[in-house]
């Protein structure tokens, strides 16, 4: 691929509590998904995230989790769908409104942590995800925007994501998620994980395991150009997967989380790949 576009989770700051190290992140990645206070995060430190990214010229999304502050959403909610979608719509409700106070828009959703791995598969959440996100945001064609085209903020996106106010999706490829948002008519972008082992299965080795999480920087770097240049990712066994991915994450909360970030742009940079964002 010729351009790719990187994420990375920000915004996790909560009261005197500091989470990451956002303003050197924000220098590097080309979307920044903040969180909106249900894992991690707090009105102040929203508005904050949310102007510091519009200064920056990175593209802004709503990080939307299970309600779960003290486990920084990790752990599974047994929400009814009902529930769970209006948590949704209440999360990237504030993050809205703190971008508009600061002249910014949200343009895309990223469920985070026990959520995003949830919606994989589970039906009842992934549909009520994509509801919320469909209520609040509507589709592309709901919107005026034809596939393919321009919005009035920028470029289109894969799917038909434009600048033109819907809000598009950010989720694991072949997720359950994935395929009910695009009946939904919404847009989906797909995404891989630097930082992160996959299973043979193309889904994430829980943290809790061994080596779920990749430290080293030159590794990351390696992984994700030999993603970004011919589309594959290897799994724990060897197995060779090919997600159909535009956007890399780079967690904010991983250790060297700046180093890891930094190395990636570089080598991609280096092999001829534009980095720039999907939205």
């Amino acid at each position: 691929m010729s351009t790719i576009d990187l994420n990375s989770d920000i915004g996790e700051s909560f009261g005197a509590w500091t989470m990451g190290d956002d303003e050197a992140i924000l220098d590097v990645v080309t979307s920044a998904n903040i969180a909106c206070g249900f894992h991690a995060g707090d009105p102040s430190h929203m508005r904050r995230t949310v102007r510091a990214a519009a200064a920056c010229g990175v593209r802004i999304g709503a990080h939307v989790s299970y309600r779960d502050l003290a486990g920084f959403g990790r752990r599974f909610v047994d929400a009814s769908p009902d529930e769970l979608a209006d948590d949704v719509i209440y999360q990237i409700g504030a993050l809205q409104g703190m971008a508009r106070a600061e002249g910014a828009r949200v343009a895309y959703v990223k469920p985070h942590g026990a959520l995003y791995n949830t919606i994989v598969h589970h039906e009842q959440h992934a549909r009520a995800v994509v509801e919320a996100v469909r209520a609040v945001g509507g589709a592309a064609d709901d919107s005026g925007a034809a596939d393919g085209a321009a919005g009035a903020d920028g470029p289109a996106g894969p799917d038909g994501a434009g600048g033109s106010g819907a809000l598009a999706l950010l989720l694991l490829p072949g997720s359950r998620a994935a395929e009910l948002a695009r009946e939904a008519g919404l847009a989906v972008i797909g995404e891989a994980f630097a930082d992160r082992a996959y299973t043979p299965s193309g889904t994430l080795v829980p943290r809790r395991e061994s080596g779920a999480v990749i430290e080293d920087p030159v590794r990351v770097a390696e992984r994700m150009v030999r993603f970004a240049t011919s589309g594959e990712i290897e799994a724990t066994d060897g197995t060779v997967l090919r997600p159909e991915a535009t956007s890399i994450c780079l967690h904010g909360d991983t250790p060297g989380a700046v180093d890891l970030a930094r190395a990636v742009r570089r080598g991609l940079e280096d092999a001829g790949v534009d980095v720039r964002s999907f939205a």
